[in-house]
């Protein structure tokens, strides 16, 4: 990836992260760090791989994205607000009465939403669907999945973990958000993962380990995934949860926070000055 598709994406994502802390802070609370440890893959994945249409969200040949870890659904929300699918002002009303962004992803509500998501581990198996679907009925489609870490724990999340190689999926491809948190701490003190890649190679997968928030090895990642024809692909985001905001970063349990105040003014203000010192071609 050249160098001028790299600062693109960079961008992008600064755009996403910026939009997604406003989106939270205008509802003073919310599932900020998963969102953020998020925000460069989604920024790969709708800034130039995934086929959509933002004016027509339900397009039959479109790729589709699962966010299992529905509470991250501020940062896909940045997203599909970003590429028009809805207004910007839409991410004002963050989980307020009568929005159509609620805490958790919901297809029913959200234009360019794919799949209702939240009750963790549910949406390997819902993802594993649509793939199957699209091999079905002969479609040039792929969908994406992402998960957390701590997701991991669930015993469904293994089951399709299992089910995918068998029925040789390769139009799937599994992101893992390994952040190494949950909502009660750390993963290694609550259910240790071990080498999460190994896990998923002795399932069956084309597995890879990358850096979670540099967009051109998400780019590098992908394209691979793609080139694998017999497998699905899982890629191992190794990330940090509350990526990109410093004060984030530095809360223990950043899980679901209070974000209002001091804090926010802040964290507008450092994206501010990433995305100014982005446009003038600086490194950040």
């Amino acid at each position: 990836m050249n160098k001028d598709e790299t600062a693109r994406l960079k961008k992008f994502a600064a755009q996403i992260r910026m939009e997604t802390i406003k989106c939270v802070g205008a509802r003073g609370f919310g599932h900020l760090g998963g969102a953020l440890s998020v925000v460069e893959t989604l920024a790969v994945l709708y800034g130039g791989v995934m086929q959509i249409d933002p004016k027509n969200p339900d397009w039959p040949e479109r790729d589709k994205l699962v966010m299992s870890k529905g509470h991250a659904g501020p940062a896909l929300y940045a997203v599909l607000a970003l590429k028009g699918y809805f207004p910007l002002d839409w991410l004002k009303t963050l989980n307020q009465p009568g929005t159509r962004l609620p805490s958790h992803c919901d297809r029913k509500l959200t234009p360019g939403v794919d799949m209702t998501t939240g009750s963790l581990g549910q949406g390997v198996s819902t993802s594993i669907g649509l793939a199957l679907a699209q091999r079905m009925d002969g479609k040039d489609s792929r969908t994406f999945l992402v998960t957390g870490d701590g997701e991991l724990n669930e015993g469904q999340v293994w089951e399709g973990a299992l089910f995918a190689p068998q029925h040789k999926l390769a139009n799937l491809t599994w992101f893992v958000d390994y952040n190494h948190k949950q909502l009660d701490g750390k993963t290694e003190e609550i259910i240790d993962l071990g080498d999460v890649a190994a896990k998923f190679t002795a399932f069956g997968w084309h597995t890879q380990s990358i850096v979670g928030d540099d967009v051109a090895a998400i780019t590098a990642a992908i394209a691979a995934a793609k080139a694998e024809t017999a497998r699905p692909s899982c890629i191992v985001l190794n990330t940090k949860k509350g990526a990109g905001i410093p004060l984030v970063e530095d809360i223990e349990l950043n899980h679901h926070i209070v974000f209002e105040g001091e804090i926010l003014e802040k964290s507008v203000a450092y994206m501010e000055q990433v995305i100014a010192e982005l446009e003038k071609g600086a490194s950040v």
